[in-house]
């Protein structure tokens, strides 16, 4: 892997790091299988896309799409919660809808931005390299959305929250409506997975309405792998958010390297993703199982 490989890789980690921690905040959190960022990462894409085509401010369009995908994450907490539907069915359903609100909302399937403004405009001005200042902006707003997390998490109602994913008989026992938590829980994870979009599509200089393809699988995929390097369970929320940013950019970095082999006359190329992805999992899950059993054996 060349080192340009290897600083896009670390760069798309931190890109897609808003995303796992939306993730790891309905998958380890509150205990919530949610498929909706499948459709809230492409909708926050194409929610920056449209605004900054409009000539609105980079950033600024970052708080649009973090509001699209709050509503979107809330619809789907409000069909589990108030309408009484599997919480799977129910993020399937927004999914669904989701593509045809981007289409509605890009007015086709996808929208370039070549020539637009974006983040990076802002960082490349102090005389950074370009291929600095990519790496160094996303880590520094994934620190900042890690850190955010962690706060909100520490806060009363965030300890509610933590609690609804860990025991909602006794969280409700204590009078804590377990429905809110459940409906902004989702509705935050959703928001930062909707965040990471814009930022991907400003990054790659399109949206796409099939861009959030396969989100889940990378984002779990993400968290697994984290808690598999960092530790699982240890160290509070400080450390399983750390967990998952290391996770994002090691998991992109596996893939980098990935696409880089070659067996023979076989080359990888990328309609092996998902087969890649799936494989990483794999050995993400059983890592810790195959090093206790010779840590075992060895004593």
């Amino acid at each position: 892997m060349t080192y340009y490989a290897f600083i896009g890789a670390v760069e798309q980690g931190f890109v897609y790091g808003l995303m796992v921690l939306g993730v790891y905040l309905t998958f380890r959190v509150l205990d919530f299988p949610d498929l909706t960022v499948d459709g809230s990462l492409p909708l926050g894409a194409a929610v920056s896309a449209v605004a900054v085509s409009a000539g609105v401010d980079p950033y600024l369009s970052l708080l649009f799409a973090f509001a699209a995908g709050f509503a979107a994450g809330t619809v789907t907490g409000i069909l589990n919660t108030k309408l009484g539907i599997l919480h799977l069915l129910a993020s399937i359903l927004t999914m669904i809808a989701l593509y045809s609100v981007i289409i509605r909302i890009m007015g086709r399937p996808n929208l370039t931005l070549l020539g637009k403004p974006t983040v990076l405009d802002a960082v490349t001005g102090l005389g950074l390299a370009p291929h600095a200042a990519g790496p160094l902006l996303y880590g520094v707003l994934a620190v900042a959305a890690g850190w955010a997390l962690v706060w909100y998490l520490s806060t009363r109602f965030g300890q509610a929250t933590l609690a609804t994913g860990d025991n909602p008989r006794m969280i409700t026992a204590l009078g804590v409506n377990t429905h809110t938590t459940i409906i902004l829980g989702v509705g935050l994870a959703n928001a930062l997975t909707a965040v990471s979009g814009a930022l991907v599509a400003q990054n790659q200089g399109a949206a796409d309405v099939n861009m959030g393809v396969g989100t889940i699988v990378a984002g779990l995929a993400s968290v697994i792998i984290g808690e598999t390097l960092v530790g699982k369970g240890q160290g509070g929320l400080g450390r399983a958010v750390v967990a998952a940013l290391a996770g994002s950019v090691a998991y992109r970095l596996a893939i980098a390297v990935a696409l880089d082999l070659r067996i023979g006359e076989l080359s990888v190329t990328p309609s092996d993703l998902n087969l890649i992805t799936a494989l990483v999992v794999v050995l993400a899950l059983t890592a810790p199982t195959v090093r206790a059993k010779i840590a075992g054996r060895r004593c």
